[in-house]
């Protein structure tokens, strides 16, 4: 099987990523025959073998003319739709826009559909995404175990859309903050990991951390914009082969538990809430018989190392307890991604799980089924099944149309 492992401990932008990419195998024409299908006649792409840090790499230039035209969602998923990529590299192309225009929803406060997006809308940035996933699919990333370093993104400030804003930017914290993506330290005072470069890593990753055991068989490497003196501007891409891994991704994780018998029942949803708000995984209490035949409540909670400190602070604010077990585990998670699924007009978020690459459960937003169950007139019943079926299909991906 093909295992992938990604260094970004340097940063990540889309260009670099796409460098990288041509560097281990994938044939820079082919690339340019598929973004050709784009039909963006005023984009002109090159390549060329350059040196950053005295290390040699790969450097992918886009040349494209400024826009002013601030695109939606939509309008980037039917350009994407309407060049017959490759099924593997469109879904991850709109998988990409996808969480990009959740990551700029939270960010703002609206939903995913009203996002303007500026940077990662420029013409640049749609040849970025797409030339990365149709790079992929040629170096065979795409229907492959793939392993993203920590991430650096650097520090200082950066100048944006919307004014001068410290790094890294809030798109970029939301994009790795919603996918427990971990961030390295790295002491350059300059933005490192773009949006775009974070919306690619975090929906390519199955997993974080060094390079996993496998045979190395292709090595790329893609250059920055800048050579800075401190460090060699470039993102690493391994291709090797191994045996063939677990269909999920094993976690190490804590149990946080306590006994509560003198708590008012009506108080539990917003425990849980709070909870899961401090960071727990997942969270959920059951019925217990407690000291002396009281009936009491056994609260647990899943949390990760660095969310466990948290989710202490919740239980001791929001109970009466005096104490706290913890209990290490081992969680193993189908890989999954987040699409959007068009109801009859109305947008429903569904989390994906995958055993083998394969769509085995389908989990809508009920929040989101619900408004649309109400703007449509259909039940939730309908809503729910029709959500589901259309999210699991092959090829489905944000955007994708309901009955």
């Amino acid at each position: 099987m093909t295992i992938g492992w990604i260094d970004a401990g340097n940063g990540c932008a889309g260009d670099m990523l796409l460098a990288a990419l041509v560097d281990a195998g994938a044939e820079f024409g082919a690339v340019l025959a598929g973004l050709a299908r784009l039909h963006l006649d005023d984009v002109r792409l090159t390549e060329a073998v350059v040196r950053r840090h005295g290390l040699r790499a790969r450097q992918v230039t886009v040349e494209a003319p400024e826009t002013r035209h601030a695109r939606h969602l939509p309008e980037i998923l039917e350009l994407i739709g309407s060049a017959a990529l490759p099924h593997a590299a469109e879904r991850f192309a709109t998988g990409v826009f996808g969480r990009l225009a959740e990551a700029e929803a939270t960010v703002h406060g609206i939903e995913p559909e009203r996002v303007h997006f500026h940077e990662v809308g420029a013409l640049d940035a749609v040849v970025d995404i797409v030339g990365c996933a149709l790079a992929l699919d040629a170096v065979g990333l795409l229907d492959a175990t793939v392993t993203v370093s920590p991430i650096a993104v650097g520090g200082g400030t950066v100048t944006a859309a919307h004014g001068r804003l410290t790094v890294p930017p809030p798109a970029v914290l939301a994009l790795l903050t919603g996918a427990a993506a971990p961030v390295a330290a790295h002491p350059a005072a300059r933005e490192l990991c773009t949006p775009t470069g974070a919306a690619l890593l975090v929906t390519l990753a199955d997993a974080y951390g060094p390079m996993p055991a496998c045979v190395p068989e292709k090595v790329g490497v893609g250059a920055g914009t800048a050579d800075p003196p401190g460090h060699a501007n470039v993102v690493r891409v391994v291709v090797g082969s191994g045996t063939a891994a677990p269909a999920w991704v094993s976690t190490a994780m804590t149990v946080v538990e306590s006994t509560v018998d003198d708590l008012d029942p009506r108080l539990w949803p917003e425990v849980l809430a709070a909870l899961r708000g401090a960071g727990a995984a997942d969270a959920w209490c059951a019925s217990v018989t407690a000291p002396k035949g009281r009936p009491g409540v056994l609260l647990t909670a899943l949390a990760a190392a660095d969310r466990v400190d948290g989710v202490c602070a919740a239980v001791f604010a929001h109970t009466t307890t005096l104490g706290v077990r913890l209990s290490p585990v081992e969680r193993r998670a189908l890989p999954r991604d987040s699409v959007t699924v068009d109801y009859r007009g109305t947008p429903v978020g569904v989390k994906r799980g995958y055993l083998n690459g394969e769509v085995v459960t389908t989990q809508p937003e009920y929040e989101q089924v619900r408004a649309a169950a109400e703007a449509t007139g259909q039940p939730l019943r309908r809503v729910l099944a029709e959500v589901r079926h259309v999210a699991g299909l092959p090829g489905s991906g944000p955007g994708s149309r309901a009955p």
